[in-house]
């Protein structure tokens, strides 16, 4: 075990010099959750606008759904996909067990629901002042969406952002499908785990530091786009 001092120096060490090893954790970190935050929107998105703006029997159910499945346990999801990509599941057959591929898949799943439910309520807002003049256009549902999408731009982007920052910080479910393999599936929370275990600070602390880095910069990103939203509003 490193004294903390010395740990925290050469993890700044670390950080300042551009570690290969930091390096290639930090991007593969960015890339999976960049990717699963993508395919979460492309999704979650559409399927919100769609429920805000229709009104269907069992509806309230669908919305209960929406707000339960914000709180999936992540090593369960983890579990989940684990049992459909290993050799015996169904997609056993891709091969895509401990690669990036499962971990995007394991992250989608955990913050689809989120998306899902953050824009549908963005979303209901919007179309509340918006429903006589869409009424009067006889516009069709996919054109009031792509019409509320846009208009909700600055508020969708921190629901992006939001669900971008439940991926980054994620460890069970990307533990369980990508199996902290080192050069190939090793990312920071993973990393950290890993490092703290072993009793190398050094290498935890500079990760975790690059990981508050990227929290707080998510942070300031939606409280500007925040003000950007209340701007646009009353322009």
């Amino acid at each position: 075990m490193q004294d903390f001092g010395e740990a925290f120096g050469l993890a700044l060490s670390l950080v300042a010099s551009g570690d290969a090893d930091l390096v290639e954790i930090v991007a593969l970190s960015l890339r999976v959750s960049l990717s699963a935050t993508g395919l979460a929107c492309l999704i979650g998105l559409p399927v919100g606008a769609l429920v805000a703006i229709t009104r269907f029997p069992g509806r309230n159910a669908v919305l209960i759904l929406f707000n339960a499945l914000m709180g999936l346990p992540p090593v369960v999801v983890g579990l989940l996909v684990y049992l459909h990509l290993s050799r015996a599941g169904p997609l056993g057959f891709l091969g895509l067990l401990y690669t990036p591929t499962a971990m995007i898949i394991a992250q989608t799943i955990l913050i689809t629901p989120i998306v899902m439910a953050l824009s549908r309520q963005v979303i209901e807002d919007l179309h509340a002042e918006y429903a006589d003049q869409f009424r009067s256009l006889v516009l069709s549902r996919w054109q009031q969406v792509s019409a509320l999408i846009w208009d909700a731009r600055f508020s969708l982007l921190t629901v992006g952002l939001a669900g971008f920052g439940r991926a980054v910080a994620e460890v069970g479910a990307v533990m369980i499908v990508g199996g902290n393999i080192d050069h190939l599936t090793r990312v920071m929370t993973t990393a950290i785990a890993l490092e703290t275990s072993k009793g190398d600070l050094a290498l935890a602390l500079a990760l975790g530091l690059v990981l508050m880095v990227i929290a707080l910069g998510v942070n300031a990103l939606v409280q500007s786009l925040r003000m950007t939203a209340v701007r646009h509003a009353y322009a």
